[in-house]
């Protein structure tokens, strides 16, 4: 009696079930986490986000120290911030904003160059990439951190304006210690709200922003001030969105 082979069909071993298991869940994984983080860069292009887990982090590093739970930040739509401090935030921190993609690569190349030769640290960190990083991750350092900022680097340099990328970053960004946006720090360190900060004002909140929780714009040092001097000298070269 002959036997046809075709209608057999061969079991699934369970290696094999365990290899499409893993390839079903990866699939899902890795899916559910482009939809998500998708959705999420959408809804933050509208809605101003809350807090983030720099701030959350530094307010329990402020209680750890006996000082309470500190976070000042005051949330401004992006015509109530001075002008001054837009250009100062071009000038100091990210010269090709308007230009890049959100990554620029002759300051990341400089800043290694710096960094190899022992100079002072710097990073060549974008405001795009800040606000990646400050928006939508954790502080700590490590390369799995570094790639995820780059991801999200790419999708709001997509799906936001550069003027929504500078309005979160002048909102969220750390700028003393447990002062968190521009007019926080207008009214800690001058006692004015944001929209009324001079050039030289808006120059030395900017100038401290490599190191907010040691530098201080009411008593700068002789560094700072300098720092401070050049970004308010360069204001004036400096398109922003509009």
């Amino acid at each position: 009696m002959a036997i046809k082979r075709g209608n057999i069909k061969k079991k699934n071993t369970p290696v094999r079930n365990w290899k499409n298991q893993v390839k079903k869940w990866s699939i899902r994984v890795v899916g559910g986490f482009l939809v998500l983080t998708l959705l999420w860069v959408l809804a933050l292009k509208f809605i101003n986000p809350p807090i983030t887990l720099l701030m959350i982090t530094r307010g329990f590093e402020w209680k750890a120290a006996d000082k309470g739970f500190k976070i000042e930040k005051k949330w401004l739509n992006y015509e109530d911030i001075s002008t001054n401090l837009k250009k100062a935030a071009l000038a100091g921190e990210d010269a090709h904003f308007m230009t890049h993609n959100g990554f620029d690569t002759d300051a990341i190349l400089k800043a290694m160059q710096k960094n190899q030769a022992g100079k002072t640290l710097r990073g060549g960190s974008t405001i795009s990439q800040q606000v990646a990083k400050n928006v939508f991750l954790w502080p700590n350092r490590s390369w799995l951190r570094k790639g995820l900022e780059t991801y999200f680097t790419f999708l709001i340099e997509i799906f936001w304006s550069k003027k929504r990328i500078l309005e979160v970053y002048l909102n969220v960004i750390e700028m003393g210690q447990g002062i968190y946006g521009a007019e926080a720090a207008a009214q800690y360190y001058f006692n004015k709200s944001a929209i009324s900060l001079s050039k030289k004002e808006a120059s030395l909140i900017i100038a401290i922003l490599p190191n907010p929780r040691k530098w201080d714009a009411r008593r700068p040092s002789i560094y700072v001030n300098s720092r401070a001097n050049s970004i308010m000298r360069y204001l004036n070269h400096y398109d922003i969105p509009e």
